[in-house]
């Protein structure tokens, strides 16, 4: 087993965390670990904040195949993605010198525009409008024609991404366990003229998304990744599909995921 002992720690600059940051290194380097400076440097990346704090340092890192991530939340804030909490620290070090630590594998969507820049997400690509006017969007399944869309935009989202912005849709909650694609409508037109699917539709790992923005004057969408937003001049397709990639997150004993989804929902 390769040993993994150099921590990052990735945070929103905060006065009020410093003390709480000195002590959390001091633990740790009790315990052998090494603080690097650098990201790249690490084999362990610990975001400390909510699940938007944990989604940026996944970003902020490359989406790092090769090492562990891991969220700390703070007491005001959910964490779907984190398991611990600024209070148990010292159980997340111990569960990184335990070989028989506990390791989750969230799929990651990567995302082609116009065919050329890359772009990696762990939550959704949503694609919205900028103007006051619907976007029409042609929507292709592998390669093959599906569906016209008129709306405010479309949200792909993963099974741990199925939890954010597509819940708020009345998109399905999807366990993690099934690697796939959340697609879900924002304000879709439907008459007698414009007709959708009018529904969330899931699709398979293998499958190819294929988003067309119809160039009619609405040429310059908002493409959301995660939680950070993209204005880019002229887009025509968006290419969707979870190439294999995964984001590894320590796991906490006896806290699965849908422990952590009624503890924030119900």
């Amino acid at each position: 087993m390769v040993a993994r002992n150099k921590i990052y720690f990735y945070y929103a600059p905060d006065d009020t965390l410093a003390d709480k940051i000195t002590s959390l290194r001091k633990a740790a380097e009790d315990e052998g670990f090494e603080f690097v400076e650098q990201a790249n440097e690490a084999n362990i990346i610990v975001s400390i904040g909510g699940d938007g704090t944990f989604l940026q340092a996944v970003r902020k890192s490359g989406f790092r195949q090769d090492c562990l991530y891991a969220g700390i939340t703070r007491t005001d804030e959910s964490g779907l993605y984190c398991d611990f909490n600024l209070d148990n620290f010292n159980e997340l070090l111990h569960t990184f010198r335990n070989e028989e630590m506990e390791v989750r594998r969230f799929p990651v969507i990567k995302v082609e525009v116009n065919g050329e820049s890359s772009f990696y997400c762990l939550n959704e690509v949503s694609v919205r409008s900028t103007i006051i006017k619907s976007i029409v969007i042609d929507v292709l399944i592998d390669d093959d024609y599906f569906e016209t869309f008129r709306g405010d935009g479309l949200i792909v989202a993963t099974p741990t991404g199925s939890t954010g912005y597509n819940k708020s849709t009345h998109g399905a909650v999807i366990d993690p366990k099934i690697p796939c694609i959340q697609v879900s409508e924002l304000a879709s037109i439907n008459n007698n003229r414009y007709r959708t699917l009018g529904s969330s539709f899931v699709l398979n790992k293998d499958r190819k998304l294929t988003l067309r923005i119809r160039q009619d004057g609405n040429d310059y969408p908002i493409v959301g990744l995660d939680n950070e937003a993209y204005s880019i001049k002229n887009i025509q397709d968006l290419t969707i599909s979870l190439e294999g990639n995964v984001i590894k997150t320590v796991k906490l004993k006896n806290n699965s995921y849908w422990d952590r989804v009624k503890r924030t929902f119900l």
